[in-house]
């Protein structure tokens, strides 16, 4: 299994390489990297830091870089920036706050710039045409104080909500999960993602996977209510139908 992993993560390195604007790829392989717990990473970026002296460490505002982030900038003791939308200047970013509804410009003056980078605000990078150089690093000795067990990923054939150019998104108001059949046959029809808000999550209408807006996943095409807003707001054209008791 670990030489197949060996395999995947080198045809990964290749692939990165090839992506124009990309200098150098870093390869660290290692068992306890396996479920990329930010435990064992931190150790890794810190050393990789102190070795190349970089300027700046960067994620995407991913659940994954909201767990590992803060934990590397915390170690190095500087303040991060999160979930940024734009790039000013080398200690330039802006962000939102106030739930989407305002833009905020921040000026980093920390030595170190740790910052997480909203995806869907930038342009994809071509995939080819680049020629980096791929460098092996040795791994940091493993923390050992979290064990990654397993993992399960949820199948389906419609796009992944984070990336889907059209997505679906019903709340309370479809009363029940078997209401939730509707939206798949709408999104089977636009050849969209299905979502849904934090109250149908919570209230067991859906797993907590298929949740967008604050604290849930970023998505780029749709906007319902303000508590989505902030994680929606380079949403293209909006189109919310909505049930008003008094009409």
């Amino acid at each position: 299994m670990y030489s197949i992993m060996m395999r995947f993560l080198s045809q990964v390195a290749q692939e990165l390489s090839k992506v124009q604007g990309v200098a150098k790829v870093l390869l660290a392989q290692h068992d306890a990297f396996k479920g990329l717990l930010p435990e064992e990473l931190t150790p890794l970026i810190l050393a990789t830091q102190k070795q190349f002296n970089y300027t700046h460490i960067c994620a995407g505002a991913s659940a994954f870089g909201k767990s590992l982030l803060p934990r590397v900038a915390a170690k190095l003791d500087v303040a991060p920036v999160s979930d940024i939308i734009d790039i000013k200047s080398p200690d330039t970013f802006v962000r939102t706050i106030y739930a989407g509804n305002a833009l905020c410009t921040v000026k980093c003056e920390e030595k170190i710039k740790v910052f997480s980078v909203r995806g869907t605000s930038f342009e994809a990078a071509p995939v080819s045409g680049g020629g980096a150089s791929v460098e092996n690093v040795s791994a940091a000795s493993p923390v050992g104080r979290s064990e990654w067990i397993e993992q399960k990923l949820t199948k389906s054939d419609r796009p992944e909500l984070t990336s889907a150019k059209v997505v679906v998104s019903g709340g309370r108001g479809l009363k029940s999960g078997d209401n939730f059949k509707l939206l798949y046959d709408l999104a089977d029809q636009l050849h969209a993602a299905v979502g849904a808000s934090r109250a149908a999550v919570d209230a067991g209408f859906v797993p907590n996977d298929m949740q967008v807006g604050q604290t849930g996943k970023i998505v780029a095409p749709v906007s319902v209510q303000v508590a989505l807003i902030r994680d929606m707001v380079d949403s293209s054209p909006v189109f919310s139908p909505r049930r008003f008791a008094h009409i």
